[in-house]
């Protein structure tokens, strides 16, 4: 019997890993078990329970203000302790966070193979994002097997003589977009929270925001928080902005005080999605969403300069307008007033799989263990 842990703390992850988890406990011969940091705690357990899943371990390691530095040797040295007392065959890890770093360097220490979900996502700077494209690039020579996403993703491992074990599997995210959306047909209840929100938007377009990068915090996140204000001043739309726990967020919301702007608590994901497939235009600096948008169609503005995931851009549905709030308001209202441009973005694309990654990757796992 192989022993597989997967190990994650965030909302993204849990998102982009439900679905291997499942994949993979279907498979004979393999037992999976589930480790969780708590790196983002509330909303991560937002995710696994719409998931339906319970952790094996939860070592619950957030503390407010934890600096990156103390973050990771606080996981280091917990995940060490579980991977010591389990003794997993392999740890997957997804992403680029603190914890997949932290996971893939305590499994190294003591040869545990690990799997990298999302392999090859990369801007090409160190400072956009960041922590992330470090914490990427640092977990690549360590995994054995790379599950990249897409083509782009698998050639960027190709340029830095990574070639065994890169597998082309698609974006978890879109095996979770689909089973949600299937969810959400089969039981609409699950986001009747929203019902008020949508209705407080009064029947105007909605434009979905999203911001969180640690990067943007301060100048950044200011030039978000004005452009917001702006648009909301044309009278036409009404802007959905979820909340996001960094404090450097909480703080630039607090300058954007109009009434076409509508801010809510995080959004567990079904109701993310609901509002996803609802909204008219998003504006983002998150890597997610990037992926999930123009699976329903949605024009993207990015509020970044660099972007690991230039498939959208490449299709015209996601555009690069960085932070700077007259880049961001320009760009928002062409596409709000010109219906030839609006058209040109909002068309479905699928850059980023099929929804059977999963699946693709449990039979990798697999194979590997039986070779």
């Amino acid at each position: 019997m192989t022993r597989i842990m997967v190990v994650f703390g965030t909302r993204p992850e849990a998102i982009k890993l439900f679905p291997v988890i499942r994949a993979l406990r279907a498979v004979p011969g393999i037992t999976v078990s589930t480790c969780v940091t708590g790196q983002h705690r509330d909303l991560l357990d937002q995710v696994l329970a719409v998931a339906g899943l319970v952790p094996d371990i939860d070592l619950d390691l957030m503390e407010p203000g934890q600096s990156l530095d103390r973050l990771t040797a606080r996981l280091l040295t917990g995940l060490g302790a579980v991977l010591d007392r389990e003794r997993p065959d392999r740890v997957l890890v997804q992403g680029d966070t603190t914890t997949a770093f932290a996971a893939a360097l305590a499994a190294f220490y003591r040869r545990i193979p690990v799997g990298h979900v999302e392999a090859g996502l990369r801007t090409g700077d160190l400072g956009h994002p960041w922590p992330e494209e470090g914490n990427r690039r640092m977990i690549t020579p360590i995994a054995d097997l790379h599950f990249a996403p897409t083509a782009t993703a698998a050639a960027a491992l190709h340029r830095e003589a990574v070639v065994a074990g890169v597998h082309v599997t698609g974006n978890t995210v879109i095996d979770a977009l689909h089973w949600t959306r299937d969810r959400l047909m089969a039981a609409p209840a699950l986001t009747a929270a929203l019902d008020p929100v949508i209705a407080r938007c009064g029947g105007r377009r909605v434009i979905l925001v999203t911001a969180h990068r640690r990067e943007h915090a301060g100048a950044g996140l200011a030039g978000i928080a004005a452009a917001v204000m702006r648009l909301a001043a044309r009278g036409d739309v009404a802007i959905l902005w979820p909340a996001h726990p960094n404090p450097a967020v909480t703080t630039a919301m607090t300058a954007v005080d109009h009434p076409a702007v509508i801010r809510v608590a995080p959004l567990d994901y079904p109701s993310f999605v609901r509002a996803l497939a609802h909204c008219h235009l998003v504006l983002t600096d998150s890597g997610g969403v990037q992926e999930e948008a123009p699976a329903f169609g949605k024009p993207v503005l990015v509020m970044r300069d660099t972007t690991e995931r230039p498939e959208a851009v490449a299709a015209g549905t996601a555009r690069l307008v960085g932070t700077d709030p007259d880049r961001i308001v320009a760009a928002a209202t062409r596409v709000l007033n010109d219906e030839a441009a609006y058209a040109a973005m909002a068309r479905a694309h699928h850059p980023f799989g099929d929804g059977r990654a999963a699946a693709r990757i449990a039979a990798i796992v697999s194979a590997a263990h039986r070779a």
